[in-house]
């Protein structure tokens, strides 16, 4: 079902919610007033507090990075995570930049490369689903690419009615609609009435919801099963939707690369594992982008196995 848009209530200002509205307006007073190369100094500086506020996080982060590239030696793992902590402060005022700055700003930064992939599928007739993952500059790159480009995305209402507020306004401000997260029956009639799903299938989503297929060096990953589903339902085109922050304060390219051939292959692990294959080929070119944060490995083939990969 779509989402209903929040409205403000008087609710919204009681007392216990001034610290959300205070910070909004510092973030915002911050992304407005300052320099884009002042804003990712600043994000470095704000990152480097990250192992000081968020320990169980950082040590989520590190196990990660540890499951994933045993090969690696620590120091080299150890400067990956420190490259994480900076891109995660930057993340911060990327949100507020995706979410508040005016439209020719945000295209004096991104440059949009592959539009042509896009085109050709669609001039094929068929819907597109934009795969996309979770690196920490995707607020950024969604919001550019909705400036000029209609989409639709799945989205979770956060439990803050505060943070839901900015959040689902600051999704919407250009031309992009949202719709229930794991709502599949919307978002095949909406791929079907020729809107672009941009969907995200890279987060550990539960037992029901996935298989177990190998991502990186881990051997059982739990992996979404959906993006076969969609595509099968709807006969969309999956369309890789990357986007990288380039060295320096020289913007960010948002890449679509070629829809992916013979998909689905009417197989859920082979096709789980080729986007797994192709988000390890993304997370090489920049492994310090990636939202390490996340409990990637909750879920475990064997139910009574701990909660967490130990």
């Amino acid at each position: 079902m779509s989402i209903a848009k929040p409205r403000l209530t008087a609710a919204h200002f009681a007392p216990r919610y001034w610290p959300h509205w205070l910070g909004t307006a510092l973030l915002w007073l911050t992304v407005q007033l300052l320099p884009f190369a002042v804003l990712l100094w600043l994000g470095r500086a704000i990152g480097w507090l990250l192992p000081l506020v968020a320990r169980e996080r950082v040590a989520i982060a590190r196990r990660n990075l540890e499951l994933c590239f045993p090969e690696q030696s620590p120091d080299e793992r150890d400067s990956w995570l420190r490259d994480h902590y900076a891109n995660t402060g930057i993340a911060l005022f990327e949100t507020g930049m995706a979410w508040w700055w005016p439209a020719w700003r945000l295209r004096r930064v991104m440059q949009i490369q592959g539009l042509d992939h896009l085109q050709a599928a669609e001039a094929e007739g068929r819907g597109v689903i934009l795969l996309a993952f979770h690196f920490l500059t995707l607020e950024v790159g969604a919001a550019i690419f909705t400036l000029d480009h209609p989409g639709v995305g799945f989205y979770r209402p956060n439990k803050n009615p505060v943070i839901e507020w900015l959040q689902f306004h600051g999704r919407t401000r250009g031309r992009a609609s949202l719709i229930a997260k794991n709502d599949i029956r919307e978002a095949v009639r909406a791929i079907k009435g020729g809107k672009r799903l941009w969907y995200a299938p890279d987060q550990d989503y539960g037992r029901r919801s996935s298989i177990f297929v190998p991502f990186f060096a881990v051997p059982d990953c739990p992996t979404v099963t959906a993006t076969s589903a969609l595509a099968k339902l709807s006969g969309a085109a999956i369309v890789p939707f990357i986007q990288r922050r380039l060295p320096g304060a020289q913007g960010y390219v948002l890449e679509l690369q070629p829809a992916l051939s013979d998909f689905p292959s009417g197989d859920q692990a082979s096709d789980a594992r080729r986007i797994n294959a192709l988000l390890e080929r993304e997370i090489l070119r920049q492994p310090g982008h990636y939202m390490w944060l996340h409990r990637r490995f909750k879920t475990r083939p064997d139910p009574q196995s701990p909660s967490y990969y130990q």
